[in-house]
C-alpha cells in the first residue's frame, strides 16, 4: 500500500509540475552599441526594391506598398499578388538586429540578412500564417538552403506544433505558446549573423529559438537588411508592421 501511495504521490506531483509549466524566461541583453536605423518618421536610409520574384505581378515595376504610421513601417501588397522588399541603403557584415513586430495573421513576411536588392539572403522567417514559422532560417533566393525550423503554426498563429529538430529543439512547448506569444501586440524579435559561412542565431521575445552554423559560403560578406511582403494571393488589406528597428555591428 505504501508503494502504491508513493507512486500516486509522485505521479500527482509530476502532473502539478506539468500544469505549472511556464515559458522560458528571456535572456538579458547588453544593448550597448545599438543604433536605430528607422527614425519612426521617414524611410531615410531605406529603399523599396521591385527586383525580387515577389514583384512579378507588376512586372517588377513596383515593390509593394510601404508607408509609415504611428512610428511603424507598414507593408502590404500594392496590387493583389504583388509584394517586394524594403532594404537598407547601407550594407552590413556581422551584426545583430532587434525590432518589434505586430503583423496581421495571413501575410508572409521575412527579415532578410545580408540581402541583395534582388532578395537573395539569409532569411529569419516571419511566415506569419497557418503552416508558417517564426525565426527559423531560410536561404531566400539561394536554393532554399538552409531551411531549418523547430515549430510550425497550426490553425492560426496562436497555436504551434513542435517539430523534431535535435540540433536546437523548440524552447517553448506547444501548450505554453499562448502564454508566451501575444498576437495583436508588439513582440520583439532578434537575429544575429556572424562569419561566412555564417553562424545565425535568432530570438523571440528574448528566448533563443535557433542557432545554426552554415557549412557553405552562399552570399557575399556584406549585404542589406530588408523586410519583405511576399507575392501571391491578395494581401492588399492585410499588413505587416515593424518598429523600433535597431542594429549593432559586431567586431570580428
Amino acid at each position: 500500500m505504501r508503494s502504491a501511495a508513493l507512486i500516486l504521490a509522485v505521479s500527482f506531483t509530476a502532473s502539478l509540475a506539468v500544469l505549472r509549466a511556464e515559458p522560458p524566461k528571456p535572456e538579458k541583453f547588453d544593448d550597448t552599441g545599438f543604433v536605430k536605423i528607422f527614425d519612426g518618421k521617414t524611410l531615410d536610409g531605406w529603399k523599396v526594391s521591385a527586383k525580387t520574384g515577389h514583384s512579378g505581378t507588376s512586372k517588377n515595376k513596383s515593390g509593394g506598398k510601404w508607408v509609415i504610421e504611428k512610428g511603424a513601417i507598414i507593408g502590404s501588397q500594392d496590387i493583389p499578388g504583388n509584394g517586394g522588399i524594403i532594404i537598407t541603403e547601407k550594407e552590413y557584415g556581422d551584426f545583430e538586429i532587434a525590432l518589434e513586430m505586430n503583423n496581421d495573421d495571413g501575410p508572409d513576411s521575412g527579415l532578410f540578412l545580408r540581402s541583395t536588392d534582388t532578395g537573395k539572403c539569409y532569411q529569419a522567417m516571419i511566415d506569419y500564417h497557418k503552416g508558417g514559422n517564426l525565426m527559423g532560417i531560410y536561404g531566400e533566393g539561394i536554393g532554399g538552403k538552409p531551411h531549418v525550423r523547430n515549430f510550425d503554426f497550426t490553425k492560426d498563429v496562436n497555436e504551434i506544433a513542435v517539430k523534431e529538430y535535435k540540433e536546437f529543439p523548440c524552447p517553448v512547448k506547444a501548450e505554453d505558446w499562448a502564454k508566451f506569444w501575444k498576437h495583436g501586440e508588439w513582440n520583439e524579435i532578434r537575429a544575429r549573423i556572424e562569419g561566412n559561412p555564417p553562424k545565425l542565431t535568432t530570438w523571440i521575445k528574448g528566448v533563443k529559438f535557433m542557432e545554426y552554423q552554415d557549412t557553405e559560403k552562399r552570399l557575399a560578406d556584406k549585404g542589406g537588411i530588408a523586410l519583405q511582403v511576399h507575392g501571391g494571393g491578395d494581401y492588399t488589406k492585410q499588413f505587416v508592421r515593424y518598429r523600433n528597428v535597431r542594429v549593432k555591428e559586431l567586431k570580428k
